[in-house]
């Protein structure tokens, strides 16, 4: 459905580079080359800045090829509804999410959500901040639901909850029953996120006012292998939002703690949808199940911990 000109553009503003859109294309530079300046004389502008190391999207590319990927996702959601009228009306959503989301909480929305609605399936896309922002700001997902430290642009923000920074440790733990500043953790096994999320970035800045070093005993970019960790570690502790920890609390024995530390940022999590796409009838569904179930549990876990 696609010209080659267009075709080899997506290729090329993906990989980055002419010589890597020729590997995944099998089809020559040169070739590849004559295509991109084809359609920019169609355009009328410049789609790429040239460089050394590769080929960087200018402002126009960008707009260039949002709008062709909201076209191409049309094309697919009008294929998928007429494929849909001889499937009794079966709805695949594109849902994705980041890792602490996907460990457990976003696994059992989607198996309650279709308890009550068989007919919706999943496509589940775990990635960091970065790209859950890009595929969203270009549509190639009906949802998602991540961390962020700020506004997100260029998307519709359909609900948000407070994230903050919260200790993860046993109900056992000598911690459990005090008031925790951040020097009481020297004491104890800390493992730790990478330093890229979201949570893990407040911590850090947390520790750097206060003047605390903590150097954890594990990183992991997993939030499954801390848990892991935490159980088989009786004295070890973690760092997640409510949300993270929201299916673990009750039959695995494990508290969640605030600690005395001033934290800067209003870290939220937030349901996003793409800017301006209508809404199928299985994504307004599921979209109002999270809201719901989100808002519900929250306030239970807050009044519970006193969070």
């Amino acid at each position: 459905m696609l010209s080659s000109e267009v075709r080899f553009f997506l290729v090329v503003a993906n990989c980055g580079s002419l010589s890597a859109a020729s590997e995944q294309l099998f089809v020559a530079v040169s070739a590849i080359s004559r295509q991109i300046q084809r359609l920019e004389v169609q355009v009328g502008t410049p789609l790429f800045e040239r460089h050394a190391r590769g080929m960087v999207l200018t402002e126009a590319g960008q707009i260039f090829e949002n709008h062709i990927r909201k076209s191409l996702l049309n094309i697919e959601q009008a294929v998928a509804e007429i494929k849909g009228l001889k499937a009794e009306r079966r709805t695949a959503l594109r849902v994705a999410c980041s890792n602490g989301v996907a460990f457990m909480l976003m696994p059992q929305l989607m198996a309650r959500f279709r308890a009550e609605y068989p007919a919706v399936s999943f496509v589940l896309t775990v990635a960091d901040t970065k790209t859950l922002a890009r595929l969203v700001r270009n549509g190639e997902c009906d949802m998602v639901l991540q961390f962020s430290l700020h506004p997100e642009r260029g998307v519709e923000v359909a609900a948000s909850w407070p994230a903050p920074v919260l200790l993860l440790m046993r109900k056992d733990h000598p911690l459990a029953d005090r008031q925790v500043v951040l020097a009481d953790l020297c004491q104890y096994p800390v493992c730790l996120p990478e330093p890229g999320s979201t949570v893990r970035q407040l911590f850090d800045i947390s520790c750097q006012m206060n003047g605390t070093f903590i150097e954890p005993v594990l990183t992991c970019d997993n939030f499954s292998t801390l848990y892991y960790f935490l159980q088989g570690s009786p004295l070890a502790v973690t760092i997640c939002s409510q949300f993270t920890a929201m299916p673990l609390l009750q039959p695995q024995g494990l508290i969640l703690k605030s600690f005395a530390v001033e934290q800067q940022s209003p870290r939220t999590l937030q349901l996003q949808l793409p800017l301006g796409r209508q809404r199928s009838t299985a994504l307004e569904l599921f979209v109002d199940y999270i809201n719901q179930t989100l808002s519900r549990e929250e306030r239970a876990i807050g009044e519970k911990f006193g969070i």
